[in-house]
């Protein structure tokens, strides 16, 4: 493919409709069922600033986070919503927002399940010395960064020291129940270090696990191999590489059909920092509008408008370019592979 067709504003929409007819001529819809997740992402403030990020991500983001009254109206909506079963907190660094710990326990309150998603390093912030004793008082489930278990891949993609860090805070972590209790759940995320696709999860999960163990002691509930996609930064690193016609080109060749029909967009709404709603935390940084009149959470009196379990009732998904990366291979999601039954073919 041509670069000329994967880049520029007229390309994007010529690759939107070629996934768009992907679904088409397979006989996918791509419509909401039920809602089951919402996904808050509390603001673009990090303490790391990774080469992947699909955030854009940083000290620098200082301005771009939550206020009280937006996590008020959220914590509101989820309380008239029927149906949710999980609030996923992401970033940036999540825990650096002052609203964090409010909507953790107002969520655990309303006995939903918390993902905090956590890059590790931030237990050792100022200000941040007793998050762990928080997140173990709550039961927080945590799915932590980790796309290596050696320090010269993970630094490559992370920076000078992460790697340390990140084990240090997964032995404390495991001191406290987790990756070995039911109710303490650890899961762990691998990124690839470049424009390539994740390897089989399950085999993947097993060299961790294996090396982890033996090198450092730690324990961990499951893996998840993420797809790296197009996306801010990381679209920023292709182009700068010349590699984004390349890779683009990878994802729309591995097109999976069997990844479809769980991707994540199909149960899951994503809230901005701002409140503007969107189908997935991909669309939310690209700021591709959800499909219809609402916009944001000031519009609306629960998040049921996003739910249906009618099949006749269609509910349209945006898609654009990047989708490619979540249909890609094993498929990819926020919790990981997709395709489950083609884990281990995929290398």
């Amino acid at each position: 493919m041509s670069s000329e067709s994967l880049s520029g504003s007229s390309s994007s929409t010529r690759v939107q409709a070629h996934f768009a007819e992907r679904l088409r001529t397979s006989n996918l819809p791509l419509v909401r069922g039920k809602l089951t997740t919402l996904q808050i992402n509390l603001g673009k403030l990090c303490n790391q600033t990774c080469v992947h990020c699909h955030v854009d991500a940083g000290p620098h983001r200082k301005l771009e986070n939550m206020t009280t009254a937006t996590a008020e109206r959220i914590l509101s909506l989820m309380t008239n919503t029927t149906g949710l079963q999980t609030v996923d907190l992401t970033g940036g660094a999540p825990e650096l927002n002052p609203n964090f710990r409010r909507i953790v326990s107002s969520a655990r309150k309303l006995g939903l399940e918390v993902i905090d998603r956590c890059n590790l390093t931030i237990l050792f912030e100022p200000g941040q010395e007793d998050l762990i004793d928080f997140l173990d008082a709550h039961g927080v489930r945590i799915v932590a960064s980790l796309p290596c278990y050696t320090a010269d891949n993970v630094e490559s993609q992370r920076g000078t020291g992460v790697f340390a860090k990140s084990i240090q805070a997964l032995k404390m972590l495991g001191e406290r129940g987790y990756g070995t209790r039911s109710d303490r759940i650890l899961d762990l995320v691998y990124n690839p270090g470049g424009p390539f696709l994740p390897p089989a999860q399950a085999n993947l999960e097993e060299d961790y696990r294996a090396r982890l163990r033996e090198d450092f002691g730690i324990e961990f509930t499951n893996l998840f191999a993420l797809t790296n996609l197009p996306v801010k930064r990381f679209k920023a690193f292709l182009k700068r590489q010349g590699m984004l016609d390349e890779y683009m080109k990878l994802l729309i060749d591995s097109f999976n059909p069997n990844a479809v029909e769980d991707v994540m967009c199909r149960s899951l709404i994503s809230i901005g920092w701002d409140g503007r709603i969107f189908d997935c935390d991909f669309n939310q940084m690209e700021e591709i509008p959800i499909p219809g009149h609402v916009k944001d959470i000031w519009e609306i009196d629960s998040f049921d408008s996003f739910s249906t379990s009618d099949d006749a009732r269609r509910i349209p998904i945006s898609t654009r370019e990047h989708c490619f990366g979540c249909t890609a291979g094993q498929g990819s999601s926020c919790q990981g592979a997709l395709a489950k039954g083609q884990k281990e073919e995929q290398t």
